[in-house]
């Protein structure tokens, strides 16, 4: 019975994708001239390919913004290196996503724009493509895409696997139950990221044989490789900095720049000499900024113009994309944004404690609260959460008391990396290992070339 419920709602969602197709199409040209989808390749979107097919097998990964595609590209690595006989299909969803990770893939692996949820879109997709395994990270559960996917007896994968709180709600309201039960039905893997998650999960009704752990992937997200002119446009900022206390705050969204400039103006009364870094979410959203403290009569610098950090300079704006990792090893103190105003949800705190930046957030971590558990289990002083933000206070004191001690800000900053380094230890291969054991071994009828090491 909830079966034949889940196929009715489906038949009704696919007929709305259809019916709501032309609208769209508008809505994809309006993003196009915002600048929010690639002004020529767009067409992908529709699921309409701008690259040949390979002949032979294929495994499509597909990832939606920049975080999830970054910890997906450690595991496309392994494939490549365990299974060199099938081909590797990468999309992503949005176009900052695109300006980074088309220049980090592995030689010969297939970047896409992903299409959108709508039948037409994804049938085109699938019928160029023609995967035998769909490999989606985190979110990833659109009817059109699972539904018609296994119509097309495509094995499915779900990896770092976590639905919001929000999402579990709305999944939740019985009228929806017999579908997303009928989706979740189709994966052959689902690997969430915690205990917590994997309860969601099942309380959807996903069969429980198909649930399992390996560890969250962007704990062991990799170094990007940088050109000859990316590494001196940061050695050149590491000696602007050279003499200067220097913080960042990154991931910064839209609001919570009033509570950064805001503890930067408590800090400046302590420390006149110090640089507050500012990495905005949005690019766009760091000439915004840049000019509201231009007007305020601050000395700012915006990174996008090629401007120098000077003498006089205590704020530097960085309105450019996929230097966040380079930018946590220039310096010791790394407030990770997104988690300052209610309904935001956290960002990757790994990256900075990789680098070694003694760690801060604020209370509303939804999408990495387990993350942050886990590192705070193995040392306590490894990431610092500011539960309550009462007028920017608990953030100025956290921050000064790390200025103005060395031992307790190299403290901090050790455990943030160890933490770090632990956590990542072994999640690489044991994904690999459920990915491979659970689905591709399966689907494409041919052993690991490789043993797991």
């Amino acid at each position: 019975m909830a079966a034949t419920k889940g196929k009715i709602l489906y038949k009704v969602y696919r007929a709305l994708s259809y019916g709501l197709s032309p609208l769209l199409y508008l809505h994809l040209r309006w993003r196009v001239l915002r600048g929010l989808e690639h002004p020529l390749r767009w067409p992908e979107r529709l699921g309409r390919p701008s690259h040949a097919r390979p002949p032979g097998p294929l495994l499509w990964f597909h990832a939606v913004s920049l975080g999830e595609s970054l910890a997906t590209i450690p595991i496309i690595k392994q494939c490549i290196l365990r299974r060199p006989d099938l081909n590797i299909l990468m999309t992503t969803t949005t176009y900052s996503a695109f300006q980074v990770v088309k220049n980090c893939l592995p030689t010969g692996v297939i970047y896409q724009f992903a299409p959108l949820d709508t039948a037409a879109a994804i049938d085109t997709f699938i019928a160029h493509w023609k995967p035998k395994v769909i490999i989606l990270m985190e979110s990833e559960l659109w009817p059109n895409l699972i539904l018609g996917a296994s119509q097309h007896g495509i094995t499915m994968a779900l990896l770092n696997a976590r639905m919001s709180a929000t999402s579990f709600k709305h999944w939740s309201i019985p009228v929806f139950i017999p579908l997303i039960s009928l989706m979740l039905s189709k994966f052959s893997l689902i690997l969430p990221l915690s205990n917590l998650q994997a309860i969601r999960f099942q309380l959807l009704q996903a069969p429980p044989p198909i649930i399992s752990f390996a560890g969250d992937l962007k704990f062991a997200v990799e170094d990007i490789g940088m050109s000859v002119a990316e590494i001196k446009k940061v050695e050149d900022l590491r000696a602007q900095l050279a003499q200067r206390q220097v913080w960042m705050a990154s991931s910064i969204h839209r609001g919570e720049e009033e509570v950064i400039l805001e503890v930067h103006k408590m800090l400046l009364e302590a420390h006149p000499n110090i640089v507050t870094i500012i990495v905005p979410r949005h690019p766009m959203h760091g000439k915004e900024i840049a000019l509201e403290m231009q007007k305020e009569g601050q000395n700012v610098a915006l990174r996008s113009q090629g401007e120098n950090i000077t003498s006089g300079t205590n704020v530097y704006v960085v309105d450019t994309l996929g230097e966040l990792r380079y930018l946590y090893g220039i310096t010791s103190i790394a407030v990770v944004g997104g988690s300052f105003l209610p309904g935001l949800a956290g960002h990757n705190i790994s990256e900075a404690a990789a680098a070694g930046c003694a760690v801060l957030t604020g209370p509303y971590i939804a999408h990495f609260s387990s993350m942050v558990a886990k590192m705070q289990q193995f040392n306590p002083m490894s990431v610092l959460q500011l539960i309550q933000v009462h007028g920017k206070l608990d953030l100025a004191e956290a921050l000064r008391n790390l200025l103005g001690d060395d031992k307790v800000l190299e403290a901090h900053r050790l455990a943030a990396k160890h933490a770090q380094q632990a956590l990542a230890c072994g999640i690489i291969v044991g994904t690999w290992n459920s990915l491979h054991s659970n689905v591709l071994r399966s689907a494409f009828g041919v052993d690991d070339v490789h043993k797991c090491r």
